[in-house]
């Protein structure tokens, strides 16, 4: 569904039937006011983005709201772990690189 930023995310819920006027991020979830979700954190949230660029069906990310010291500003946290291999994703635009191995017409061959 297209967040009030405008980009498309999976994550993000909208219920506009009948003059409703909900929104939630359903990966970050209900929290307390100091981690809570709020529309403006779509804006910098690097969610989409990563959504685009990697579709893996065994990346699972979590997601947590963060700010400064004095609660000025506000972003999101994302991590990401690979069910798959089980490890921690440092690059979750990238992905672990073992649930897609590159195909062999992309790989170096000793030439004979």
């Amino acid at each position: 569904m297209r967040t009030p930023a405008g980009v498309e995310c999976p994550y993000f819920y909208g219920n506009y039937f009948r003059g409703r006027s909900e929104e939630e991020c359903r990966l970050i979830g209900p929290k307390a006011p100091p981690g809570n979700w709020t529309p403006n954190l779509c804006k910098n949230c690097p969610v989409p983005a990563i959504a685009r660029a990697n579709a893996c069906e065994n990346m699972v990310l979590t997601a947590q709201v963060r700010s400064n010291l004095f609660g000025l500003i506000r972003r999101v946290d994302v991590q990401a772990y690979c069910t798959l291999s089980k490890t921690d994703v440092k690059e979750p635009q990238i992905g672990c690189g073992q649930c897609h191995p590159l195909p062999d017409e992309f790989t170096l061959k000793d030439q004979p």
